[in-house]
């Protein structure tokens, strides 16, 4: 028993590390009103295991404390992580194929109002909300399925259970 919590807070651990380190080594496009957050594609990992969940939370919170964004975006911006997290656990029985869907969502209806009332960006909130969604939909939707197939070719090494 010890040793399951051994290992979910490992990986819990390694992935919030990984998520800080792809959003401070991609700083110029994974912050602002136009973002492609390459560390969004870690988002499907909620489908391979529950402690992406607080790694994916643990890991934007990070992130954005590091890359100078606002408390509001830091405390927001984690929560639609954490949602979009979530999401594509509850889902990972139904299709491999929804997994991204979650995290697109609570990113794009979440993000541009913390970019407009947090950072005052003049754009309205349905072009934010386009800018953001598309970002999504390149981070979560193509990188995050491609990862996504990748990994499930080496699940049983990489994600195995104690």
């Amino acid at each position: 028993m010890k040793e399951n919590k051994v290992l979910f807070m490992a990986q819990a651990a390694m992935i919030a590390a990984i998520y800080v380190v792809l959003c401070i080594a991609f700083a110029p496009i994974s912050y602002g009103a136009i973002q492609a957050r390459v560390a969004e594609a870690l988002t499907i990992l909620p489908y391979f295991t529950p402690a992406a969940i607080p790694g994916l939370f643990i890991g934007c919170l990070i992130a954005n404390l590091i890359g100078g964004s606002i408390m509001l975006d830091v405390v927001c911006g984690s929560i639609a992580t954490l949602i979009g997290a979530v999401g594509t656990w509850m889902l990972r029985r139904k299709s491999r194929f929804l997994a991204p869907i979650p995290p697109i969502l609570a990113n794009t209806l979440i993000v541009p109002f913390v970019l407009r009332y947090g950072y005052g960006e003049p754009l309205p909130i349905p072009f934010l909300m386009g800018t953001v969604g598309i970002g999504e939909i390149a981070a979560c939707g193509v990188m995050g399925l491609i990862l996504l197939a990748v990994l499930e070719k080496y699940r049983r090494f990489i994600f195995r259970t104690a």
